[in-house]
């Protein structure tokens, strides 16, 4: 691309201490461009590093490792020409609306009638004119969230940073805001050169952005771009649009799966992480693609937008379906496997005894338990033993989410039970 370079990130790393003297590694190796003229989202799941690393871009913090640099520049401390805006509304509740947008400008220590003007400008430009002696308490959420974006815009920023900014809205509000914020931009009323979008939802990178990046997790780094090449105004029912979205999910579950089943095992420890997800969860989504119209196949947008599912609530539940040899997720589709049919004909009882045999012979550690509880006369071990015996393999957090998912897990298919207040696994319930 032959557009200035207004951000470039090369190799940064950052991890932040743990009790103990242990580091948590949560950006490494990082590279990413920001041009003239794009925007450019961010995609991964929770944990990959995205938020740490717009803080980074914006000065709020700095790496151990690697450079960044703004215009040429190294970014030391929050950069003039970068603004951001937060999940949150962020906004001081005691200041109205036009007194929270002239914040950003006091700090300039410019003259106080050229701050009102163009506090006044980025109000009517973000559609809240005639709202600006109203304070916080009496706005919408999406009214507070134009606050934000006001607040950011008024600076004439060249770059602006944005942290899941609609993810706090509902669904039609958040619409009505991303509309409105590519309208402003493909009319080029807006005062900035770029963007660089952090956000769990595939749609909106699609609707939204150039370029998304795809980031891993533990440690997070860019492991893939796709370019979105779509002209503007993007309809979501285009199949080129649909297209792109797939291909997005397809990227994002295969290299989730790879990982999954690249997990080595010694004994019966893992080497990584599981996430929790509520077996409730775990069977909805089976009873779902098992359904009319899916029929035991599902595409994983269709399935995401029918239960309302972002990728952060999504791809686990995938994950621990096909863990459990339940499902098997291949080119961006969910498919039940004949257990995963039979879990979804099933009444409870026999659901039960199902995800006990899938738990047994696909989750090493859960067979591990039971069978330490099965060889011991007293059918009971203290959970202390099985956490010090992931945080060998892990760190602390997750050591308690994997034991926290495998409880869970337990518990609903009845191969062992736990009780919380002595800290103690047993036999106790089973039969």
């Amino acid at each position: 691309m032959d557009a200035t370079v207004l951000l470039d990130v090369h190799n940064v790393r950052r991890s932040f201490p743990r009790p103990g003297g242990e580091e948590l590694l949560v950006l490494d190796g990082v590279d990413l461009a920001l041009h003239e003229g794009e925007i450019v989202g961010l995609l991964g799941r929770s944990g990959s590093g995205k938020s740490t690393l717009l803080r980074l871009i914006a000065g709020l913090a700095k790496p151990q490792g690697g450079t960044l640099s703004y215009m040429g520049s190294p970014i030391d401390g929050p950069a003039g020409g970068i603004a951001m805006v937060f999940q949150s509304f962020a906004l001081f509740p005691w200041l109205t609306v036009l007194e929270n947008v002239q914040l950003g400008l006091e700090a300039l220590a410019l003259p106080e009638k050229e701050i009102r003007t163009r506090a006044l400008a980025a109000i009517d430009l973000i559609g809240l004119d005639g709202y600006e002696s109203a304070y916080p308490r009496e706005l919408s959420g999406g009214m507070r969230q134009r606050v934000g974006f006001a607040r950011a815009l008024v600076v004439h920023p060249n770059i602006l940073l944005m942290d899941e900014p609609f993810s706090a809205l509902d669904v039609l509000t958040a619409e009505n805001l991303r509309t409105d914020l590519i309208e402003l931009w493909q009319q080029k009323k807006l005062p900035i050169k770029a963007i660089l979008l952090v956000t769990h939802n595939i749609e909106e990178a699609v609707q939204m952005c150039d370029r998304a990046l795809i980031f891993s997790t533990n440690p997070g780094r860019v492991v893939n771009e796709i370019k979105i090449d779509l002209p503007h105004p993007r309809e979501r029912t285009d199949t080129r649009f649909e297209d792109t979205v797939d291909r997005i999910y397809v990227e994002m579950t295969a290299r989730r799966i790879e990982r999954q089943r690249a997990v080595q095992v010694v004994g019966a420890v893992p080497d990584t992480p599981l996430t929790h997800v509520s077996s409730s969860a775990i069977a909805g989504l089976i009873e779902a693609v098992a359904a009319a119209p899916y029929e035991g196949q599902a595409d994983l947008p269709d399935i995401a937008g029918d239960l309302q599912l972002e990728i952060d609530e999504l791809f686990p539940i995938t994950e621990a379906v096909q863990m459990l040899r339940l499902g098997d997720i291949e080119g961006g589709d969910i498919k039940l496997t004949h257990m995963g049919k039979r879990f979804a004909d099933a009444d409870t009882n026999e659901r039960k005894e199902i995800f006990s045999r899938a738990l047994v012979a696909n989750v090493p550690l859960a067979a591990h338990i039971r069978r330490v509880l099965d060889e011991r006369a007293s059918h009971t071990a203290p959970r202390r033993r099985f956490v010090e015996e992931l945080e060998d393999k892990m760190t602390e957090d997750a050591a308690e989410e994997t034991l926290r998912a495998i409880v869970s897990w337990a518990r609903y298919a009845e191969l062992f039970s736990y009780d919380d207040e002595s800290e103690m696994f047993s036999l106790e319930n089973p039969t």
